[in-house]
């Protein structure tokens, strides 16, 4: 059994020795027993960004998934005039004129719906080139017409139309042999293969 040592108090004389000791750590660190530490580095807090309410959430909550957004659109197919060595193909007969159609006499509304029709009918047909008399607007109108030549200007833009380009690829004047200023050629695009294909 082992007992445990007492300490005796410190004498005068060596509580004398042990100021005297302590006070030379004293003056060599005077600061050392009441510096503070430093103060730890924080770093800047992030900025978080609310969280958007959107509609999805809620349709998320409720089981519900939200109809995806309709797709676009598909673009207009291109519309240019028919090629020089093309035309001139036409006017000199080397290649056929697949159909024709003479809106003379008819009101505009009219001939918008024959033209119409009849690129629709040619192009199911398989027709490539066809031809489009308009007239040249020369004489004056007679009763219940409309004005001299109102044809030969809105034929070019019915089939510049966006909603006509899916069977209109290309028209130009025709030649003389055909009509000249008072017709028009109109190339038709193909149903089969590529719908751009003109």
């Amino acid at each position: 059994m082992t007992t445990r040592r007492r300490h005796r108090p410190l004498s005068a004389e060596e509580l004398a020795l042990w100021r005297h000791v302590t006070q030379d750590v004293a003056r060599a660190f005077p600061r050392a027993h009441t510096r503070a530490p430093d103060a730890p580095v924080v770093p800047e807090p992030v900025p978080v960004k609310p969280t958007p309410k959107h509609a999805e959430r809620r349709y998320e909550v409720a089981g519900y998934t939200p109809p995806t957004s309709a797709p676009r659109a598909h673009p207009h197919p291109p519309l240019g005039p028919i090629e020089r060595p093309v035309r001139q193909r036409i006017t000199r007969g080397r290649l056929p004129i697949d159909a024709a159609i003479d809106l003379h006499g008819m009101r505009q509304d009219e001939a918008h719906r024959a033209l119409r029709a009849f690129l629709i009918r040619e192009q199911a047909a398989g027709a490539r080139i066809v031809l489009v008399v308009t007239g040249k607007g020369l004489r004056g109108a007679r009763p219940g017409e409309d004005a001299p030549g109102v044809l030969k200007r809105h034929a070019p833009h019915w089939l510049s139309a966006p909603e006509w380009r899916r069977f209109v690829s290309g028209f130009d004047q025709a030649g003389r042999g055909h009509g000249g200023e008072g017709a028009i050629y109109v190339r038709l695009r193909r149903l089969a293969g590529d719908p751009f294909e003109p």
